[in-house]
């Protein structure tokens, strides 16, 4: 989530575009207020409804989340991909079960799989394609996590990456060290260029990268070589 109004944008076209943003359903917005009085880091909303806008735009049949915590990002890539399954990773088990609570109220949980365990262990167990990637998970590990889901990934695929600005502390990083902002920021140069990718950064949210894949990746074609 952002760390706060104004911390990527403009105060006033943050504050404009908060006001602008519709209104959730009773249980998302149960989930945002736990997630507050908790600590836990979530989607911020208008990312939870790029996500839905993104599986039912894509037709997702299968999508991928590294990062289950308590289950918002995973609601909306359920909600918009209709009939869609979600496979989620997270190595938190109590924070999977509450989400496995929200799911079953929202009607969902039938089609999420929901996997407990480090996502860099899980991820070489799994099978694609998958339709949709969401990364929301330690920012130390992103790279990793782009690594081993690419492989994973359909033809003409969507990779969503949230976090991208980090608080606004990438592009003017503080005097004290920030570990994750220097992660960012060495990942995100290597997100822009990667020559599977075709992607973009958006200032929505805390920052979020938006990719296709535009070509396979060497395991695919029988590498390494």
């Amino acid at each position: 989530m952002k760390g706060r109004l104004g911390a990527i944008l403009r105060p006033d076209q943050a504050s404009y575009l908060e006001r602008l943003l519709p209104g959730r359903d009773e249980l998302a917005a149960e989930m945002e207020a736990h997630a507050r009085a908790n600590g836990v880091p979530i989607s911020d909303p208008e990312v939870a409804r790029l996500l839905e806008i993104l599986a039912r735009a894509r037709g997702a049949a299968r999508m991928l989340e590294i990062g289950t915590a308590i289950g918002y990002g995973t609601l909306a890539l359920a909600r918009g991909a209709g009939k869609g399954r979600v496979t989620t990773i997270d190595p938190d088990s109590d924070r999977q079960l509450l989400a496995a609570r929200y799911l079953e109220r929202a009607g969902v949980l039938e089609r999420v799989e929901m996997i407990n365990g480090p996502a860099l262990d899980v991820l070489p167990t799994l099978q694609g394609p998958f339709d949709l990637v969401y990364i929301d998970a330690l920012k130390s590990e992103y790279r990793r996590y782009l690594d081993r889901s690419l492989p994973l990934l359909g033809e003409a695929g969507l990779i969503v990456i949230d976090n991208l600005l980090w608080k606004g502390r990438v592009a003017e990083p503080p005097e004290e060290e920030d570990s994750s902002a220097e992660a960012i920021r060495a990942f995100n140069g290597y997100f822009m260029i990667h020559p599977q990718l075709n992607a973009v950064l958006l200032p929505l949210g805390d920052g979020v990268g938006l990719a296709v894949k535009t070509r396979p990746v060497m395991t695919e074609m029988g590498g390494p070589y």
